[in-house]
This record gives C-alpha cells, sequence and structure tokens, in this order.
C-alpha cells in the first residue's frame, strides 16, 4: 500500500469535500448521471504510467494516491467529450496551510497555454487586416523593432514565422517575477534590460530556416498585438477573446488583480514548498501571463473544434482556423502542437511556470478533449498519467500505454553514467542506488524517474514516455546524452 508523505496526508483527507464543491460548481451534460459518474470514477481509479515494462504487474493507481506520490496539491479538470464539457472536477487543496479546497472555479497560471490563446488574439487582428502574417513584422512594429543582423538581412521575421516558433528567436522560456520584485516593461523584456532576468530577444539562426521553441519570439507577438490594436495587451485580449468566449474566469492582468487572488491555487515547487509570495508574476504575458480554469480553456478548445469543422466563426474563420492547425516547422501550426492522425487531427499545448503545469488537448471532427491544471512543478507526469486513463475510458487514439523490455542491469555501465549534465541551460542529474539508475532534471518535476536498460547505450523511463540515448567520447568516457521525448530530441553535455 502507498506510504503518504506527512505533508500530504492532511490535505488529502479533504478531498471528498472537494469534490463535493467541484459537483456543486461544475456544468452537467445531459448524460444519466450514474452512468456519467461510473466513467468519472474509472479515470480517478485507472492512472497508469505511460510507458510500463513488460512483464511487470498491470496495476493501475487512483488520482488520491498518485497526487500523494508526486506532491501535487490540487489538480482540476475538465474533459470535453461530444463537443461539450462533459464534466469538471476539482481535486486536492489550492493552499495547503490553510487547507482551502480546489473547486473548478479555483484560477492556475496557464503558462505556455497563455500562447494558443494569444495566438488567436493575434490571428483576429489579421483576419481584421491590421496585421499581416507574412510581411516583414518590423514594418508591423514602430516602438521597438527586431535588431537587424545578418540573419535578418538575408530573410525577415514574419509573424508567421513568431507563431510558429520558426523565427530564429532567442530565449525559450521566462523565470517569472517574485513577490516584490519590481517587473520591467515589455521593451525591457526584448531588450533584457533591467530589471528583467532574461536575456535580449534576438534573432540567431537564418528565419524560417528551423524550429526552435522561443517564448521571445511571443513578447515580439505581444508588442505586435498591442500597437496593431492601440489598447494594452490584456485589456485587448479580455475583448477579443476571453469575453467572446464567455472566459470570465480568466486573465492576462499582471499582477493579479486583489480581488481574483483569493480564488488563486498557490504555486508549490517540486519538494512540496510554497513559492515564496504564492506564485510568480509573469508580465511576458502572450507567452506565459494566462491565468484561467479548466472549463475556461475548454471553451477556447471547443471554439477551435467549431471553427475548424465550420459550423461556428464567433472567433476564428474556418480557412484560418485550418491555418492554425496545420503544421508549418517542427510539429507546430500557429500557436498549438498539431499532429494529423487521418481521421482527425490532435491540438494541444503543455504550460509550466514555477509552481503550476497544465495541459490542454483536443481533437478536431470528434468533439473531444481535455484540460487539466496543477499547482506543482511535479505536476507534468501526473498530467501523463491522467491522460492515459481518460484515453482509455474514452477510446481516444493518442496515450496509449507503451510495454517495452528492459535488459538485466549493468552495475559498470551504471557507474559511468553517474553525474551532473546540463540540459536546456539546467542542470541534470544521473543517479544510482543499488542496481537502479535514475534521471533527474527541474525540468521534468523534482522527481528521479527510473531509467531502465534497453541496451548499453539505450535507456527508458516510465514515469513520462521519454528515453536516453549515451554519447562517448573518442576514448569511451562518457560525454553526455540525447534526450529523446516525442519527436524532439535534446542534448546534454556532462560537466566536468
Amino acid at each position: 500500500m502507498l506510504k503518504l508523505l506527512p505533508f500530504f496526508a492532511a490535505f488529502l483527507l479533504l478531498i471528498p469535500s472537494a469534490q463535493a464543491q467541484a459537483t456543486r460548481d461544475r456544468p452537467l451534460a445531459k448524460t444519466a448521471p450514474l452512468k456519467l459518474q461510473a466513467r468519472i470514477t474509472r479515470v480517478e481509479r485507472g492512472l497508469s504510467t505511460p510507458v510500463v515494462v513488460k512483464g511487470s504487474p498491470d496495476q493501475k493507481m487512483t488520482l488520491t494516491e498518485r497526487m500523494a506520490f508526486y506532491q501535487v496539491p490540487a489538480v482540476s479538470i475538465a474533459l470535453i467529450n461530444n463537443g461539450r464539457v462533459e464534466w469538471a472536477r476539482a481535486y486536492g487543496v489550492a493552499d495547503v496551510a490553510s487547507r482551502r479546497s480546489a473547486t473548478v472555479k479555483t484560477l492556475f497560471q496557464a503558462g505556455s497555454i497563455s500562447k494558443a490563446v494569444s495566438a488567436i488574439g493575434a490571428l483576429r487582428l489579421v483576419e481584421q487586416s491590421k496585421l499581416s502574417l507574412d510581411e516583414d513584422a518590423n514594418r508591423q512594429l514602430a516602438s521597438w523593432k527586431i535588431p537587424e543582423n545578418d540573419f535578418t538581412r538575408n530573410r525577415a521575421v514574419s509573424l508567421r514565422m513568431l507563431l510558429n516558433h520558426g523565427a530564429g528567436t532567442t530565449v525559450h522560456g521566462f523565470d517569472g517575477y517574485a513577490l516584490g520584485q519590481r517587473l520591467p516593461t515589455l521593451l525591457q523584456v526584448l531588450d533584457g534590460a533591467s530589471p528583467a532576468n532574461s536575456g535580449p530577444v534576438r534573432v540567431v539562426h537564418l528565419p524560417g530556416s528551423a524550429w526552435s521553441y522561443s517564448g521571445g519570439g511571443y513578447s515580439i507577438i505581444q508588442l505586435m498585438m498591442i500597437e496593431a490594436s492601440g489598447q494594452p495587451f490584456d485589456r485587448y485580449m479580455k475583448a477579443a477573446v476571453l469575453d467572446r468566449l464567455g472566459m470570465t474566469q480568466s486573465t492576462f492582468v499582471v499582477p493579479l488583480p486583489r480581488t481574483w487572488r483569493d480564488r488563486a491555487a498557490t504555486a508549490y515547487d517540486g519538494n512540496g514548498k510554497a513559492v515564496a509570495g504564492q506564485w510568480h508574476n509573469y508580465p511576458e504575458s502572450a507567452a506565459a501571463g494566462l491565468w484561467s480554469t479548466p472549463s475556461d480553456l475548454a471553451r477556447v478548445v471547443i471554439a477551435v473544434q467549431q471553427a475548424e469543422g465550420g459550423t461556428s466563426d464567433k472567433i476564428l474563420s474556418q480557412r484560418t482556423a485550418s491555418s492554425m492547425l496545420t503544421r508549418g516547422l517542427g510539429e507546430y501550426g500557429l500557436g498549438f502542437f498539431v499532429e494529423n492522425l487521418g481521421d482527425r487531427t490532435s491540438f494541444s499545448h503543455e504550460g509550466g511556470t514555477e509552481g503550476y503545469r497544465s495541459q490542454l488537448y483536443g481533437y478536431t471532427r470528434a468533439g473531444q478533449g481535455v484540460v487539466v491544471m496543477t499547482n506543482s512543478n511535479n505536476g507534468a507526469a501526473l498530467i501523463n498519467e491522467i491522460l492515459c486513463s481518460i484515453a482509455a475510458e474514452y477510446a481516444w487514439p493518442e496515450f496509449k500505454v507503451v510495454e517495452k523490455v528492459s535488459i538485466p542491469a549493468d552495475l559498470t555501465i551504471n557507474s559511468h553514467l553517474v553525474g551532473e549534465y546540463r540540459l536546456l541551460d539546467k542542470t541534470a542529474y544521473i543517479i544510482t542506488e543499488g542496481d537502479h539508475l535514475y534521471f533527474q532534471s527541474e525540468l521534468f518535476g523534482h522527481n528521479r524517474m527510473e531509467l531502465f536498460p534497453e541496451s548499453k547505450t539505450e535507456f527508458f523511463m516510465t514515469a513520462q514516455d521519454m528515453s536516453i540515448r549515451v554519447e562517448h567520447e573518442a576514448d569511451g568516457r562518457v560525454a553526455g546524452f540525447t534526450l529523446v521525448r516525442g519527436a524532439n530530441t535534446y542534448t546534454a553535455k556532462r560537466i566536468g
């Protein structure tokens, strides 16, 4: 039986009351209550890691157990089926110290899901001929220009490239600003000038030549939208997107207005400690500044589904929605990760800020989707397990549990791999304990993940569908590894 961590044992007692509150708050679909509750219960009790070791016992886990395991205080879910929110539930506590229960109206930071919502706002300006997708972005900017260099002289940056992460711009993501820290202006963010804590946004690859995720690129989009609309970003997005979709529990205002703060979930790091000041502020609004709820973000999923299907142009035309959900460079369209599955297209975005992890997922032509939000740096792994359970219950074509074969551990190989590595400008560790090998990086929460050997140089994880391939120097020493996550690969170099 799972041993609960003392810190979380108390708040887990609150989960039934949180569920009861969620039941009172949630919009009910016209499904027989007993049948619907049975589906929800199967989801709650059917969690599995995305990958399992072949031959291991088939063991489903409960949401309550996995929240305790990952030290995630609150989870909120909105499930979309048949083109509507079929059910919404919240679990756990929004704040551990006060034991405030999470409800479906509890606010979470959406992180990079902000990019998808912001992209809709930018495309509305394109439809109104206030912005151009393919003209030189600098011709559409007045107060700041993308600094010219050899790359931009050969090919100009366009809004389409920026929306697709194909403009060659820098600054992968943002760390946010703690309570009491002075917030930079958008121009200070773009130039990396004090008090901004991120580097300047610059073009370092030929625009349109390669996909490279860039929160900095979305800060350029933010400025383009401000100037094209003639309004502050949060005010434009409220009128153009949030209000039109009925997203009354969402805002891009930074900092979060005082009247909203009592509804916000406190952020927690990977060790279960509350973030100082409860959360960070993100003035890089288009990239990471949205506060929302799963039920509100489900409205985005449904609106995109309807626009792509030609049944509603309330938010975008069918032509624009189709462009948004068509891959450019990488696996990305214009604001969403997209995957053509034949009979449908999936569109999605993850979100992560300090102390929050979220996931938005939708399918065209199927009327299905989900939004899951958590208030912990460890939330991503838990979300993956929730998606596996939902996919099994609702017959989704993705998130099927994969079985992989593991070979016996080689203790000599394990000892050579142990050490510190640099992965996406963060420190990652490979640790050994007995004959077990573990991977740990704050990029994927603070919990270590076991590495199972497939060969002498290849290892897989089960907590997330990731693997590593070990790279060696000419003399045989371990130089680093390549981490494979989906279709993306990331190189890690050994430190020292």
